[in-house]
C-alpha cells in the first residue's frame, strides 16, 4: 500500500548523537477489524473498521517498520513520526525500571502493595533522572562511572525512610486492629 506513496525524510527529536531522522510515508487506511459477516461458504469475515493511518518508517540501514496510529485524519506527517517513535521512550523507561529498580521483583499479595512497589520505583526513577540530567547539564558523558547512587540504592534508602508498613491486624489472634487517624490518610 506504500509503494505508490510519496517518502519523506523527516527529523522527530534531537539524539545525543545528533537529530534523529528517518523516511516516512503515511497512508489511510480501513483495518479489517470490524463486526463478522457470513459471505456465502467461506464463514465469518471481518469487515472493515474505522480507519487509521498506515505508517511506514524506512531507516538508513534500510531497516523498516510499519505502526497504524490512530490519530485525526489532518495530522501531519513530522507528528504522525514523532507520535510512533515517543513510544521507544516509553519501553526503555519500563526497561530500566524492572532492570535497575526491580519494578518486576514485588512478590507481596495485595494490590495496596503492588501499588506501593510501583509508586516507590517510579519516584525513584523520577529522581534519578533529574540527577542524571542535572549532571549532564547539556554535555555528552563519554567516561567516567554512572552518576551516584545508584537507582538500587536510592529505592533501598526510601524504602527504609518509610519504614515498614504498620499491621492491620494482630500477629496472634488475627484479630483487625485500630489504625490511627493518619493510617487512614491516601499515602
Amino acid at each position: 500500500m506504500l509503494t505508490d506513496a510519496s517518502w519523506r525524510s523527516v527529523s522527530w527529536r534531537r539524539g545525543t548523537k545528533g537529530r534523529l531522522s528517518a523516511r516516512f510515508a503515511a497512508v489511510r487506511v480501513r483495518v479489517a477489524n470490524g463486526p463478522t459477516q457470513r459471505i456465502r461458504d467461506i464463514g465469518g469475515q471481518h469487515m472493515p473498521g474505522e480507519e487509521a493511518w498506515l505508517i511506514g518508517a524506512r531507516r538508513s540501514n534500510g531497516e523498516r517498520k510499519y505502526d497504524l496510529p490512530n490519530l485525526p485524519v489532518g495530522t501531519p506527517i513530522k507528528t504522525l513520526a514523532g507520535t510512533i517513535k515517543a513510544r521507544w521512550i516509553c519501553e526503555q523507561a519500563h526497561q530500566q525500571l524492572k532492570k535497575e529498580l526491580g519494578l518486576d521483583h514485588f512478590e507481596g499479595r495485595s494490590w495496596a502493595g503492588l501499588h506501593r512497589h510501583g509508586l516507590m520505583t517510579m519516584i525513584a526513577y523520577a529522581f534519578m533522572q533529574s540527577r542524571r540530567l542535572d549532571q549532564a547539564s547539556g554535555e555528552k558523558r563519554i567516561k567516567g562511572p554512572p552518576p551516584q547512587p545508584s537507582l538500587p540504592a536510592v529505592r533501598q534508602a526510601i524504602l527504609i525512610y518509610l519504614g515498614p508498613p504498620s499491621p492491620s491486624r494482630c500477629p496472634h489472634c488475627a484479630m483487625p486492629l485500630k489504625q490511627p487517624r493518619s493510617a487512614n490518610l491516601p499515602k
